[in-house]
């Protein structure tokens, strides 16, 4: 499996009740289970945000998972997608504060 050949790194901004409810610990199993890498963490705004890099079909894996509402808990009203050019490789997925 090439590491950086086939990247596609895409960062999620991902409002709604998203926060206080696992949302970002259900991302890290979701990403985790897609062997994406990256981070999810919570924003001063309320929204919660992601980025992933991985393969595109895992990417888009984790889109729909993302806007079919993610876990149970949890309520996405809306979802922003962007290509992300990061400034650094990322080796697993990880939750940030």
């Amino acid at each position: 499996m090439s590491d950086s050949s086939a990247q596609l790194c895409l960062k999620y901004r991902i409002y709604g009740r998203v926060q206080g409810v696992g949302f970002r610990y259900s991302v890290w199993q979701e990403a985790t289970r897609l062997k994406l890498t990256g981070y999810a963490r919570n924003l001063d705004d309320g929204s919660v945000e992601v980025l992933a890099c991985g393969e595109q079909g895992a990417q888009d894996a984790l889109t729909a998972w993302i806007k079919a509402g993610g876990p149970a808990y949890a309520r996405v009203d809306d979802v922003f997608i962007t290509p992300h050019q990061p400034d650094q490789q990322w080796r697993k997925f990880s939750v940030r504060n």
